[in-house]
C-alpha cells in the first residue's frame, strides 16, 4: 500500500494520512494508522515551515536520522570520471587515454576498498529534507548543483546485532530520495576526512508518497529508474547492481549498533543518476522529475 500525509484543508489543521486505494487517495482507517506509527509525522518547524499550507502535501514521514551509503560501484567509476571532466579538464585528458588504451576504469575512480568488504555511508541532514513539488534553488556557495537518485528505506522496528533476514524484516516501508549536492564543494571537504558537509547539508529532497515495504522487497534490487529534465528522458537505470545486498547492509549497520524506528537508510546514487554521470545539470527554470518502479517519483522546479 502507498500513503501520503496532507495538511487539513481548513486553516491550522492537522495532518491527514492518506491510503491510495484502487489508484485513488482516502483518508487512511484508525487501523491503518495504528501499523504506521512506526513513521514519524513532520511539524511546521524548520524547512518545511514556508510550505506548512491548507491542502498541501508534506513529507510522508520525518526522519529520526539519514544514513546515506553508497552501494553502487557504477556510480563510484562514473561520477569520479565527471568529476574530472568537470573540474580537472586536463587530467582527464591522461585519464581517458589510460581508460581508452587499457580498456577498464582509472584505478582512482574505482571504489575505496573499503567499500568493498563492508557498507559505508555518511550521516547527513535528517532535518533539512523537503517533499515532491518543493521548488528549489542552488545555495548561494555553490555553482554546481547536482541531483542524486536514490532508494531509501525507512525502519519499523529496532535492529540491533541483526541477520539480513532480521533487518529485511525490520522495513517498514521506501521513498524515493533526492540527495542534492555541491560538487564544487563537496570534493575540498571529503578531503579532511570528515566527510561532506555544506555540500551535502543544504537540503535533501523525499517522494511525497511511501509505500509499504512487503509491496516493493520481492522485486526491490531490479525497478527500473528514470531522470527525467524538462519532460525529456536523460537517464535511464534501476536498483540493480548493489555492492552489498539490502539485508546484508542492514545487518552491518546494525553491528554492535541499535537502530530505531523512523531511521531512514539510503542507497546512494542509482548509476546515471547524477549530472555528474549524465552530463545534465539542472540550470535555473528546469523542471526535474527522479522515479523508481513502484516506489515513487520527486519533482521539483529549478530556481534561480
Amino acid at each position: 500500500m502507498r500513503w501520503r500525509r496532507m495538511i487539513a484543508p481548513q486553516p491550522g489543521g492537522d495532518l491527514v494520512l492518506q491510503v491510495e486505494d484502487g489508484g485513488t487517495w482516502r483518508a487512511a482507517t484508525p487501523a491503518e494508522v495504528s501499523e504506521r506509527l512506526w513513521a514519524p509525522a513532520p511539524d511546521k518547524e524548520g524547512v518545511l515551515a514556508d510550505a506548512w499550507q491548507p491542502g498541501a502535501l508534506t513529507l510522508p514521514l520525518q526522519p529520526r536520522s539519514f544514513r546515506d551509503c553508497s552501494l553502487y560501484e557504477r556510480h563510484w567509476v562514473q561520477s569520479s570520471r565527471g568529476y574530472v571532466h568537470r573540474f580537472m579538464p586536463a587530467v582527464a585528458v591522461f585519464t581517458d587515454v589510460f581508460e581508452a588504451v587499457l580498456r577498464r576504469p582509472f584505478p582512482a575512480f574505482r571504489p575505496h576498498p573499503l567499500a568493498l568488504s563492508q557498507p559505508v555511508y555518511y550521516f547527513g541532514n535528517h532535518l533539512s529534507f523537503v517533499p515532491s513539488g518543493t521548488p528549489v534553488c542552488a545555495p548561494a556557495f555553490t555553482r554546481a548543483l547536482d541531483y542524486e537518485l536514490e532508494l531509501g528505506l525507512v525502519l519499523r522496528s529496532p535492529l540491533r546485532n541483526a541477520t539480513p533476514d532480521e533487518a529485511l524484516a525490520a522495513i517498514g516501508g521506501f521513498v524515493v530520495v533526492n540527495d542534492w549536492s555541491a560538487r564544487d564543494v563537496q570534493r575540498a571537504e571529503m578531503a579532511t576526512g570528515l566527510g561532506p558537509q555544506k555540500s551535502k547539508h543544504f537540503c535533501s529532497s523525499m517522494s511525497a508518497e511511501c509505500v509499504d515495504a512487503a509491496d516493493v522487497l520481492g522485486r526491490i534490487e531490479s525497478l527500473a529508474a528514470v531522470v527525467e529534465v524538462n519532460g525529456r528522458v536523460v537517464a535511464r537505470t534501476s536498483t540493480a547492481g548493489m555492492l552489498h545486498r539490502w539485508g546484508q547492509t542492514l545487518s552491518a549497520l546494525s553491528r554492535d549498533e541499535t537502530l530505531l524506528p523512523g531511521e531512514l537508510i539510503a542507497s546512494g546514487t542509482l548509476p546515471d543518476g547524477s549530472a555528474m554521470e549524465n552530463g545534465h545539470w539542472p540550470q535555473p527554470g528546469d523542471r526535474l522529475r527522479l522515479h523508481i518502479e513502484g516506489v515513487g517519483q520527486i519533482e521539483h522546479q529549478v530556481r534561480a
